[in-house]
């Protein structure tokens, strides 16, 4: 325990052990930095346990990697949710990064020149603050859900972990991404389903088959090289992209077809306590699950980092406007795979030199050494 209105200091507070806040940790171990890296959850990895029981990552392990330790797995398999949190997990252990869990910052100021973490009753000054907290913070459903019969169960994507959490009865699942096709294809088994929500697009090619291992390779160096905020391609249609729903990967519109699953326009309001669609039509369901994305809460962060739009105003993680203060795992931060695991590790790495530049610090004593076998990315 830590006694009230106690004073720490250290050089880096990295807020945050997903993989952005753990790659960032990575190299400033290896340049012997005085951090730590706080997180709210209990275990390091409890972000990806948190999703529903049968995901799967879309990605094989072979991109999974983090920098310095590959995923411990067939290459072109598909993890589990679970492997991946535990992957996460040995991973920090590994490196021997300094995370500290069951910490949740509430607040984070400036005191002079350096910042000021504040968390319960712990307050922790620092000369650099990394964010790197997730894209995604709060669930996002629409204002008319209040108005739905309360006989209704409704569920968001993330507190979705099984059928057995539905009624018995219909199931509308909105949000035809990635999400809803999986979540609606698995429900379908036991419940009838409706999906609702545009037409996103689908991948050309069958997931995990051969076409797809050939494929995926320029799916990737589009997304890390070409799909940037460097080239005019990427300005144009980077943010449409990362901000908008992933085109189907795994789960295709003709098997939701084949399996029951019944495609319907997107809801547009309630009538007596009912969903609405957009064509009029009333679905008399037992449950409501809401694939709609993730919204974004910075109001923690007592700094002028921010645009008019209320979104970190920075240059690939950095933020001019205050000084030390960086960003990772920022949607389209570079490039569209800035926050998922194939592109997390290359903006870490540049978060954690813009540290450096700015302050540098001797390699301490007992500073990360790479275990054996381990390359850097």
């Amino acid at each position: 325990m830590y006694a009230t209105n106690t004073s720490e200091a250290l050089d880096t507070v990295v807020i945050g052990a997903g993989q952005a806040g753990l790659a960032v940790g990575y190299y400033l171990a290896r340049q012997g930095r005085d951090f730590t890296i706080l997180d709210g959850a209990e275990r390091v990895g409890d972000s990806w346990r948190g999703h529903w029981d049968s995901l799967r990552l879309f990605t094989p392990a072979k991109y999974n990697r983090l920098p310095g330790m590959r995923f411990p797995a067939r290459r072109w398999s598909f993890p589990t949710k679970d492997e991946m949190a535990g992957y996460l997990e040995s991973y920090a252990a590994r490196f021997a990064l300094p995370v500290q869990t069951g910490v949740k910052v509430d607040r984070v100021s400036q005191s002079g020149k350096r910042f000021v973490v504040s968390a319960g009753d712990r307050r922790i000054e620092a000369a650099n603050v990394v964010v790197a907290s997730g894209a995604h913070r709060i669930a996002r459903v629409p204002g008319f859900a209040l108005e739905l019969d309360p006989r209704i169960v409704q569920l968001h994507s993330s507190e979705y972990r099984s059928r057995s959490q539905l009624s018995d009865g219909g199931v509308l699942v909105v949000g035809a991404g990635n999400s809803g096709a999986e979540i609606a294809k698995e429900l379908v088994t036991t419940h009838e389903t409706w999906l609702a929500g545009r037409n996103v697009g689908e991948i050309p090619v069958p997931h995990g088959g051969v076409r797809a291992r050939l494929v995926l390779p320029i799916i990737r160096f589009l997304g890390q090289h070409i799909l940037t905020v460097r080239t005019p391609m990427g300005r144009k249609v980077g943010p449409k992209l990362a901000t908008g729903a992933t085109p189907l990967i795994r789960t295709k519109s003709a098997e939701l077809v084949a399996a029951g699953v019944e495609r319907v326009p997107r809801v547009a309001g309630v009538r007596d306590g009912l969903p609405v669609l957009e064509d009029g039509r009333v679905l008399d369901v037992a449950n409501v699950v809401w694939c709609t994305g993730f919204g974004h809460d910075y109001s923690w962060l007592e700094l002028p980092a921010f645009g008019d739009d209320g979104r970190p105003a920075h240059e690939r993680g950095v933020v001019a406007s205050v000084p030390g203060l960086y960003f990772v795992g920022l949607l389209f931060q570079y490039s569209v795979t800035s926050d998922v695991l194939p592109g997390v590790g290359r903006d870490a790495k540049r978060i954690a030199a813009e540290v450096a530049r700015r302050s540098p610090a001797p390699r301490a004593a007992g500073s990360l050494l790479e275990p054996a076998g381990a390359k850097a990315a």
